[in-house]
């Protein structure tokens, strides 16, 4: 099954994934992206990144190709 990855540092906030694909992707209150229901993973205290398994890409694949930082991957 496809995952979807999520480098939440380098994210520069744009909102373009959220705004297209707005079931999966919200804007925090940290200015950055982030991916609902995905697991977090952390380095310290420190997020490095979000990855969410899921059986259809859906609106992912257009998340990712909006994002102009290229900070969404999909793993397939």
């Amino acid at each position: 099954m496809p995952k979807v990855v999520h480098d939440t540092p380098n994210c520069i906030g744009c909102g373009a994934c959220a705004a297209v694909c707005s079931e999966f992707w919200e804007m925090g209150s940290d200015g950055k992206s982030h991916l609902k229901g995905a697991e977090v993973v952390k380095e310290g205290n420190e997020i490095v990144r979000q990855e969410l398994v899921v059986e259809e890409l859906g609106c992912h694949r257009e998340a990712a190709d909006s994002c102009p930082a290229k900070v969404i991957k999909i793993e397939e």
